[in-house]
């Protein structure tokens, strides 16, 4: 029996506003290697594309966006390593939900939409996060940067979510608040609601979207559109 309705959400600026952790954790590893630490406002800019790109953004600036960037691997997997580590033992220490998150997730389950999160955050923390904040029971599937072997923007990692779920692409939106989620989205032909001010350096005139939210407060009435 296919789903009646799919939602995919993205985690960091869409469902949660993790910004202030992250940012507590990217500083303690660029104090820890000797780089400079940023701001909660810096790091939303940074965020996206997992830590190691995070990292890497940070220390070599916009315009270079890969971690790869760094010659020594062993330095590069260790900086990762200790921030992943970090992180995940101060995962909701200041982080919250965006506005009216709660109350969308409740509607849309009594109303019978299947829900799955897609994050370029490791899964493991995705699942923690999502847990200790209490929406985890919202959603029906968690994938993370590494869960498949491709992520955002590739719309593989939305495709193979509606397809483990039974659902319909023609039949499926997708809630984020950054390019990455957007371009993930254009190219699986799923319509984007994006968020305002979300973890992008992109203004929202520059990002795909079919619809542009300031949170999560009326959303309802864009999704009952497409149910």
């Amino acid at each position: 029996m296919k789903q009646k309705y799919t939602i995919l959400f993205d985690l960091d600026g869409t469902l949660v506003d993790t910004a202030p952790d992250l940012m507590h954790a990217h500083n303690h590893v660029m104090r820890k290697f000797g780089y400079p630490t940023k701001s909660t406002a810096e790091i939303r800019n940074l965020v996206g594309q997992g830590a190691g790109a995070m990292l890497g953004r940070s220390i070599w600036g916009q315009a270079k966006k890969e971690f790869g960037k760094v010659q020594d691997e062993k330095v590069k997997k260790e900086m990762v390593k200790d921030f992943v580590e970090f992180y995940g033992k101060n995962i909701v220490n200041e982080s919250t939900l965006i506005n009216g998150v709660k109350e969308f997730l409740i509607w849309a389950k009594q109303k019978k939409i299947s829900m799955a999160v897609c994050t370029n955050k490791q899964e493991h923390l995705a699942v923690d996060l999502l847990k200790k904040i209490g929406i985890y029971n919202y959603f029906e599937f968690i994938a993370g940067h590494d869960t498949f072997d491709y992520c955002k923007p590739d719309p593989r990692h939305l495709t193979s979510i509606v397809e483990i779920l039974d659902g319909d692409l023609n039949k499926t939106l997708m809630i984020g608040d950054s390019e990455t989620d957007a371009n993930a989205a254009k190219n699986a032909g799923i319509p984007l609601i994006l968020l305002e001010d979300g973890y992008t350096e992109k203004k929202t005139s520059e990002i795909y979207h079919n619809h542009l939210i300031k949170d999560f407060i009326g959303i309802e009435k864009i999704v009952l559109k497409y149910l």
